[in-house]
């Protein structure tokens, strides 16, 4: 018997050895490269998509938005067709040319959403010049959870966290530009994404009453329900929202949830297409099915997180969410909070 070697010296074999390499490319050439946060897309959601559409989803996490960032720009984003984006972060996608418009047409599923989420030009960062580059997906806003057996009256004011009653007993997440954003908000500042000059000594003086109130900083949910019930905490602002809320209530906390009066900062992921996608129509076809309803119930009922279709218990329509958008200087706030988080005075703080 000849060898595969032989045979393949002959022209008559070679054709057949081609063909073989080729069809397993060929097969795939429906295949999906999706760049995801983790709990976005399970297997089983997944497999009934590739069945559908009789296609090949390939898919890469990341767990930061620097990760994304640095994975979509790598190569011009010619590594992925669709990835998960939040609003505040999608706009510098936007102005890298790193992705592309989206055909709101291909995307019939957008008609089942929520009317805050089809409002598209109220939400900032998703229409650029008249043309779309996100679908919105998943939020979670960050509501106060408070232990019912020790707050009797729900707080209606993120001011509640600054009450000289819960001094040493609230849980803040550790972060600086969230923290800088809330207290903005606290006071009134109409736009507490970007301080001017002369607001920044009151903000700081204000955030350092917050620390004060301190009795502990979380950045994790998990990490968040742990310290929630082992330090006894009265009262905790939830990065995480609905999400830290179903952890809590899951490990037996009696905990209730109240949205404050000013509107609560949200942050709101969204879909977006890369400007060299190979195969925009399945990317469409993606983002569409996602906003079924068993993709869109898996978020809640798995995840915690709220979709886009369904309003979620905890909020009410005319609860006001403010999502977040680019700050004006995420170094200074991250300096700035560094020295407050250590207990720095505001003289120290302000210093240069």
């Amino acid at each position: 018997m000849r060898s595969l070697e032989t045979l393949l010296q002959t022209g008559r074999w070679s054709g057949l050895w081609m063909l073989a390499v080729l069809l397993p490319q060929l097969a795939c050439a429906d295949t999906l490269r999706v760049l995801s946060w983790p709990g976005y897309a399970d297997a089983d959601l997944v497999r009934a998509f590739e069945a559908r559409t009789s296609s090949q989803v390939n898919i890469t996490y990341i767990d930061s938005d620097d990760a994304l960032w640095e994975r979509v720009q790598r190569n011009n984003g010619q590594d992925f067709d669709v990835f998960a984006v939040n609003t505040a972060e999608l706009q510098r996608y936007v102005r890298a040319l790193l992705v592309a418009p989206i055909d709101i047409a291909q995307i019939p599923n957008t008609a089942r959403q929520l009317p805050r989420f089809r409002q598209l030009e109220r939400i900032s960062g998703l229409v650029h010049q008249g043309q779309l580059f996100g679908v919105p997906y998943t939020y979670a806003e960050m509501g106060l959870i408070y232990d019912r057996q020790k707050v009797k009256t729900p707080p209606t004011s993120i001011a509640a966290l600054w009450d000289p009653q819960y001094r040493g007993k609230v849980l803040l997440y550790n972060g600086s530009t969230h923290n800088f954003s809330l207290t903005a908000q606290s006071m009134g500042i109409s736009n507490p994404f970007q301080l001017a000059s002369k607001q920044w000594p009151a903000v700081v003086n204000q955030l350092i009453g917050l620390r004060r109130n301190a009795l502990g900083f979380y950045t994790q949910p998990d990490e968040s329900v742990a310290l929630f019930r082992q330090k006894g905490a009265t009262l905790m602002l939830a990065n995480y929202g609905s999400q830290q809320l179903q952890l809590l209530r899951a490990a037996g906390a009696d905990v209730g949830y109240a949205i404050p009066k000013e509107g609560t900062l949200a942050w709101l992921d969204t879909w977006a297409i890369t400007r060299q996608a190979k195969n925009t129509a399945l990317a469409h076809a993606w983002i569409n099915y996602l906003l079924e309803a068993a993709p869109s119930q898996a978020l809640e009922m798995r995840q915690g997180l709220a979709n886009t279709v369904n309003e979620p218990s905890q909020l009410r329509p005319t609860d006001r969410l403010v999502w977040l958008q680019p700050v004006e200087d995420s170094a200074r706030r991250q300096q700035l909070w560094e020295r407050i988080y250590s207990g720095d005075r505001a003289a120290k703080v302000l210093a240069p």
